[in-house]
């Protein structure tokens, strides 16, 4: 990820979810919130309810590739926290990478004149 950083601290978490705005889909819910710096921080979230460690893995890495094959267009200098609903168990990547840029447009940080 080249604008970038990863959301690690279960402190940055806390402040994101209380202070940031969310929106959510069938698949996911992305809480998002101004850090005042030129990157964007990404956090991924996934429940135990969801699925086994395995499932878990797989959800996040369809997360964080359709993010890093798509980030030049979301907006720099917030922080991003990716929730990720039971009902996203079955998804491809496909539907994946469309439930994250619909909530990209929703919450007007995705910008794509091409499509």
């Amino acid at each position: 990820m080249k604008f970038s950083e990863s959301l690690k601290k279960n402190k940055d978490f806390q402040i994101v979810y209380r202070q940031g705005k969310s929106y959510a889909n069938k698949y996911l819910v992305l809480y998002v919130m101004k850090n005042n710096t030129g990157k964007n921080r990404i956090g991924i979230s996934v429940s135990k309810k969801v699925g086994n460690s395995v499932v878990r893995h797989h959800l996040t890495r369809l997360i964080r590739e359709s993010y890093r094959l798509q980030e030049e267009y979301f907006q720099c200098g917030y922080d991003l926290i990716v929730v990720v609903r039971v009902g996203a168990k079955e998804v491809t990547y496909k539907e994946m990478e469309s439930a994250l840029i619909h909530l990209g447009k929703l919450h007007k940080i995705y910008k794509r004149t091409d499509l």
